[in-house]
């Protein structure tokens, strides 16, 4: 059931009768029932797994939760009898045991991932588990926070199953937290027109950049990719361009589908993305990408891991044997990299991930080692203040961005580097006056539609990198203003989107991973 599909517009229009037509008190669990039906109806055999994930997440979390507060009673209790080493010795002692519930769960989860994900069991059926890479985060995280003291363990069993399998995000993200998404998702909501109104036109925004220009584009870049000995050169730089446009209108497509669907039933759910292709550096564009995914990489493995007494001890070693500046910059180099080489099997476990991870470290670290550099540079010359060269920067970040994602188009490193290396041999650069396009699956009405969306997109991108998200939202203040938005987008879908009699629907990208 896409998040595009007729059968999921039928299903979204009965959930939001039934969600308001019901007592509010039991809300939370008509999107529970809703969110097992669309689980099970995407994959059946899926179910023992996710259900896995829910019941050891939920027994680690009490078990946590359980020791925590025995150690808050029994130094209560002991207050004046136990001496400060004892106390000590005693949360050590405590602490070590919650850790072991955090590891069984951290185990549990990552080997579930890694045999639905990366291994083949087709008797099994087991491949078919959908959204493993997103709830498996997201479960994960919510113990680490129950073990951190930042969210207490939910008591209620079906609640935290309605947490990981809610599922407007079940298949795109984003990854929540327990106290950002818990906050709304089991709350009372009355119904709010402007909510509805809302989640409409963000629906409706997603439907367009989904339909009308990631599916269109799909044909061409598919073409290209499956048979890079013919498609080689020009071809391979339209790919470089059209791909990474493809990508962000899929995937932004979707998070808009899924935070309009949550704006109708009143939950909010966490932004996603920040106008990535507007980032003048690496560092930057994952700071706008795919935001939850990176913060959860940051605050779960990053932190974790450089302050662990592994990455201390590597730290005072080299001090002692190199001297402080290698001392600090090694654990750092060395922690990013484990971040990135997690990064990229997370996506796949295929070479080309792990390379496409591994380059983003090798980039991210070059330029902070030649930040002063820059700083320098940016200082003597003044043009690198001016709007031109913050353009300029965009665009190269663009360019570095797309080369990169080459990896995710051809299925082997060796073909990737190939096809890459083949657009500077200077073939196949006449197709571009010879409509190379309408030979590629994209017809000349087709290309005036992703033309025309791509416009409209780069459009709405520079009013939101100037207005905050709470402002953008709200920019449209009178009722019949968005009605009107929610009808032109609605006409636009009917009128420009990709489907009709013998069109199959392109799984959204990020389905894969």
């Amino acid at each position: 059931m896409s998040l595009t599909s007729h059968i999921f517009v039928a299903f979204l229009i009965v959930l939001f009768v039934l969600y308001y037509a019901v007592p509010k008190r039991f809300q939370w669990r008509i999107l529970l029932v809703a969110s097992v039906f669309f689980y099970g109806y995407n994959s059946p055999v899926g179910l023992a797994s996710v259900c896995i994930t829910i019941a050891v997440t939920y027994l680690a979390a009490l078990s946590i939760d359980k020791s925590a507060n025995a150690q808050k009673e029994y130094i209560k209790q002991h207050k004046e009898e136990l001496t400060p080493d004892e106390k000590k010795a005693y949360k050590k002692k405590a602490t070590g045991q919650r850790k072991k519930y955090v590891a069984l769960c951290v185990i549990v989860n990552v080997a579930l991932l890694g045999v639905i994900k990366y291994c083949s069991l087709p008797y099994f059926g087991l491949i078919s588990a959908i959204g493993i890479s997103f709830y498996t985060l997201q479960a994960i995280g919510y113990v680490v926070d129950v073990y951190r003291d930042a969210v207490s363990a939910e008591k209620n069993i079906f609640k935290l199953a309605l947490f990981i399998l809610y599922f407007p995000q079940l298949i795109q993200g984003p990854i929540s937290r327990f106290d950002a998404l818990g906050n709304t998702l089991y709350g009372e909501h009355k119904l709010d027109p402007d909510n509805v109104i809302s989640g409409l036109r963000r629906i409706l925004w997603g439907f367009f950049k989904k339909l009308a220009i990631a599916d269109r584009i799909y044909p061409v870049v598919h073409s290209i990719t499956t048979d890079n000995s013919t498609y080689s050169g020009g071809y391979v730089l339209v790919v470089l361009i059209l791909y990474s446009l493809e990508l962000y209108a899929d995937f932004t497509g979707g998070i808009d589908i899924v935070l309009g669907v949550s704006k109708m039933f009143g939950i909010d759910v966490a932004e996603n993305f920040r106008q990535p292709y507007f980032s003048t550096s690496l560092k930057e564009y994952w700071r706008r990408w795919h935001i939850s995914m990176c913060s959860w990489f940051r605050d779960y493995v990053f932190y974790p891991f450089s302050t662990s007494s592994f990455m201390k001890k590597m730290n005072s070693t080299i001090k002692d044997k190199f001297g402080t500046s290698l001392g600090k910059r090694i654990p750092k180099l060395f922690s990013t990299f484990v971040v990135w080489l997690l990064t990229g099997l997370w996506h796949g476990v295929s070479l080309n991930f792990v390379v496409w991870g591994l380059l983003n470290w090798a980039v991210l670290m070059i330029s902070e080692e030649l930040e002063p550099a820059y700083e320098s540079f940016h200082n003597r010359f003044k043009f690198a203040g001016s709007k031109i060269y913050a353009v300029f920067m965009m665009l190269r970040t663009f360019l570095l961005v797309c080369c990169m994602n080459l990896f995710d188009c051809y299925s082997t490193v060796t073909d990737t580097l190939r096809s890459f290396a083949s657009i500077f041999s200077g073939k196949n650069y006449g197709i571009f006056a010879d409509g190379f396009l309408q030979e590629l699956g994209m017809d000349p009405k087709d290309q005036i539609v992703v033309a025309a969306g791509l416009i409209i997109m780069f459009c709405v991108s520079l009013v939101r990198e100037k207005l905050p998200d709470s402002k953008f939202m709200t920019a449209f203040n009178l009722t019949r203003t968005k009605l009107a938005v929610c009808y032109v987008l609605f006409i636009c879908v009917l009128i420009f989107a990709n489907y009709g009699i013998g069109y199959n629907a392109a799984q959204f990208i990020y389905n894969r991973f």
